[in-house]
């Protein structure tokens, strides 16, 4: 047992006990959700005492506004703060993709602006990659800044920009040289603020609008504002990806990892028990039992990927297959618990549904885009091939 760490942690659970507001145990995963800050004075409060303490981002630089700590001490605060029901309530865009990737690439100036207000959650940020006609095929985008001296003027539209209507700036690839596909992106940095900026929410079928249509017409950008070289941003962008997809995965620590618990519970409630208290749907019993295996298969899988991108400092080609294998365990527990629910998973609204029922229907029609965001499982399949079994490139022009 190290001494050191075992005063960390003694460290730590006295400010959680002292600092973590009691109304706001496990309710993590509702406040949060997609969509505007919860108007909570708990949650407030919470959130400026972990942003300024820096254990939003507790891994990331102390000199920009991050915890400092090393991933040894990292792991006992996420201990400390299961222990109590804690939750992190810094996080989003600017957290799981930019902050990383402008940590890596930006300037000292850049830094100095921009990642303490990601690390004390004060703004928001949105990514402008995917367009109407360039989802798959993102390098084939058409935004284009035109160099007009002392800034870049911006013209074209994003799709399926997540939170876009909240955020305050947009982390953007668009088109500096129209002559070369690859080689012609540059990285922007765009203030929401800035006239020529609109956004529109998409309605999806789960009842919510995560995501947006973004709209370029003539923003002005100043130099400043552009990450790594002129034509250098598709770089930079695959490297933000590949934070996105350790995001998502939860290869980097921040998400929970997966367990089969919840459908458990559901499906002993809804399906009922045998004498010795097991599920007594065998069937769903064994599948239930499939999808257990697997997941701590993957929570394993995870922490070797989790030393190896120690080792790599940074992420690799690795997300690509946990991002894969994460939204394929989202979405068959999921499915199996409306299943399990029956026509009560069904439910939309009304007295005759419980907010559980509602929940689970709401996130069986969520989750299939699990599969899409981030990258589609092709996209991820087409990297793993290529970047990690190194399988030949039979295609032309990627």
């Amino acid at each position: 047992m190290d001494p050191a760490l075992e005063a960390f942690r003694g460290e730590a659970r006295a400010w959680l006990d002292e600092n973590f507001p009691p109304s706001l145990k496990g309710q993590g995963a509702l406040m949060m959700a997609e969509g505007p800050a919860p108007d909570d004075a708990d949650f407030r409060h919470w959130k400026q005492r972990m942003g300024d303490r820096g254990w939003g981002v507790p891994t990331w630089p102390a000199a920009y506004g991050g915890g400092g700590l090393t991933v040894a001490e990292t792991r006992v605060l996420r201990e400390e703060m299961a222990r109590i029901g804690a939750w992190n309530p810094i996080g989003g865009m600017g957290v799981m993709m930019f902050g990383p990737t402008l940590l890596e690439y930006g300037t000292e100036e850049q830094k100095q602006r921009h990642i303490p207000s990601i690390a004390n959650g004060t703004l928001r940020w949105c990514q402008g990659y995917s367009e109407p006609g360039s989802g798959s095929d993102l390098a084939s985008l058409q935004t284009k800044a035109e160099d007009i001296g002392e800034y870049f003027l911006v013209n074209g539209s994003k799709i399926w920009t997540s939170g876009a209507q909240y955020a305050d700036w947009c982390f953007c690839l668009t088109r500096t040289d129209p002559t070369r596909k690859h080689e012609g992106i540059s990285f922007l940095l765009i203030d929401m603020r800035t006239p020529g900026v609109e956004t529109r929410p998409i309605l999806l079928i789960s009842g919510s609008s995560p995501f947006c249509e973004t709209f370029f017409t003539d923003v002005k950008v100043p130099k400043e504002n552009l990450v790594g070289p002129l034509n250098g941003g598709w770089t930079v962008g695959k490297r933000l990806l590949q934070h996105e997809r350790s995001g998502i995965s939860g290869a980097d620590g921040g998400r929970a990892q997966p367990t089969a618990r919840p459908l458990r519970e559901a499906a002993k409630r809804y399906k009922g028990v045998d004498a010795d208290g097991a599920l007594a749907d065998s069937d769903m019993r064994a599948r239930a039992a499939m999808l257990d295996m697997d997941q701590k298969a993957y929570a394993l899988t995870i922490a070797r990927v989790a030393a190896e991108t120690k080792n790599q400092n940074g992420p690799s080609a690795a997300t690509s297959i946990m991002k894969n294998a994460y939204s394929r365990a989202a979405t068959d527990q999921a499915e199996m618990i409306v299943e399990a629910m029956g026509l009560n998973g069904l439910g939309w609204d009304g007295d005759d549904f419980t907010a559980e029922e509602w929940a689970a229907g709401r996130a069986y029609l969520r989750v299939k885009s699990s599969t899409i965001a981030g990258g589609s499982q092709e996209i991820q399949n087409n990297i793993i091939a290529k970047r990690i079994l190194g399988l030949p490139d039979t295609t032309q022009n990627r």
